[in-house]
């Protein structure tokens, strides 16, 4: 589908004045709602999670005909807008399709979006399941129609930590560096608690602005006195903003580990060779030995998607593909497209798929110990899981070569 597709596909697919679920089942057709950010800072990994909705939509009623609930086949659609990175404009764009009467909903990408977003939906009784927001905040204020594939941001550094324990060298000092925003923050903190728990000290912790243009001073800092591990909770363009301007002074740590940025080809294309050794977080891999009734294998998600669209595969476009699956699933454990029924049984959701063992927590965020993330490092220009050992597909580069090594 193309972009103009999706921003008239609102009033093409909505049915004003019907409940969701009359809608849906009139027309034989689960539409899925929500806004993306199709333009704008958030775009790269907005996008990216969009083609994971697009290859769903395709293999279901392409590959599958349709799935069956409650004894009638449905096909699935597509409502979505660009929210062009926005908060506001994508809450206006969700109020208007409460408004006409969809029902499920798809996340945007940033928890900046997902926070205001999930709040229209929840007040109006629809669902949103996403692969989009980490913030605590999404989770811990009473929200029970709101299910995140990922666990929540304090809760994402459990296998991160477990991998740093295992280094050898032995990593005795990390640095954090942060952007002060509900997701980043929120991951920051959660970071810290569990490093300085495991007995590794946290020497500097350094709060960014939620825009910025140059981290030149705060380099000179990590510099003084480099830690054997600078971790950045950033965004993708921040994370490149830093490792731009961490090869352009010359800073130089064991291993530089940014949870976004890296998995995307603007990282490769804006870094180079320079992106080489770094590590970043990961919640799927082709690799990995998922597999379920959808699309079978991970490895076959990733045969499928690469056969169909030209965007370069990332973990985002399986999370997102995942959130309709999700759906589906717990449709067909329902039995039926009603609202209450279907919201229960994603509370309920123990599903082996393509996409690894989806089940969330009372509050709706992925369960840490099997949605939490994988981490991978590019080795060579390909991404390469390098922990947990029972995923991994190379060892970790470490300590890492200089930046003068890798030009």
């Amino acid at each position: 589908m193309h972009r103009r597709d999706f921003l008239k596909a609102g009033s093409a697919l909505a049915l004003a004045g019907m409940l969701p679920h009359q809608a849906a089942a009139q027309e034989n057709k689960i539409i899925f709602g929500g806004s993306v950010p199709m333009t704008g800072a958030a775009a790269e990994t907005g996008l990216n999670v969009m083609r994971g909705y697009e290859c769903a939509v395709k293999f279901i009623n392409e590959e599958m005909g349709g799935v069956e609930i409650g004894g009638q086949k449905y096909t699935v659609a597509l409502s979505l807008f660009d929210d062009a990175s926005d908060p506001a404009r994508a809450s206006t764009l969700i109020q208007r399709q409460v408004d006409e009467g969809i029902g499920f909903f798809l996340g945007s990408f940033g928890s900046n979006i997902v926070l205001p977003t999930c709040a229209i939906t929840e007040a109006a009784g629809r669902i949103m399941v996403q692969a989009g927001g980490g913030s605590d905040l999404i989770f811990t204020q009473g929200r029970k129609r709101v299910f995140g594939l990922f666990p929540r941001a304090s809760r994402q550094f459990v296998s991160s930590v477990n991998m740093f324990k295992e280094l050898t060298p032995a990593v005795k000092a990390i640095s954090i560096i942060f952007t002060n925003d509900p997701f980043s923050k929120f991951q920051a903190d959660g970071a810290k608690a569990l490093i300085e728990e495991a007995g590794i000290e946290v020497r500097d912790f350094i709060a960014l602005p939620a825009q910025v243009s140059d981290v030149s001073n705060v380099l000179t800092t990590i510099r003084q006195n480099p830690p054997d591990v600078l971790v950045c909770t950033t965004h993708d363009e921040t994370s490149i903003l830093i490792a731009r301007q961490m090869v352009s002074t010359n800073t130089n740590v064991g291993m530089l580990y940014q949870t976004l940025g890296p998995q995307t080809a603007a990282y490769k294309e804006a870094l180079g060779n320079y992106a080489n050794a770094v590590v970043t977080q990961a919640y799927w891999s082709e690799r990995a030995p998922f597999k379920g009734e959808y699309f079978g294998s991970a490895e076959n998600f990733a045969k499928y998607y690469e056969a169909n669209f030209d965007r370069e595969l990332t973990y985002h476009m399986a999370s997102g593909a995942a959130c309709i699956v999700a759906y589906l699933q717990a449709a067909k454990n329902a039995g039926t497209l009603d609202l209450d029924p279907v919201r229960d049984a994603l509370a309920a959701l123990d599903f082996q798929c393509f996409y690894g063992h989806i089940k969330f927590t009372p509050e709706g965020d992925g369960q840490a110990d099997l949605l939490g993330p994988l981490l991978i490092q590019r080795q060579k220009g390909e991404m390469e899981v390098i922990s947990p050992a029972e995923s991994a597909s190379a060892k970790p580069i470490y300590p890492a070569p200089t930046w003068a090594e890798r030009a």
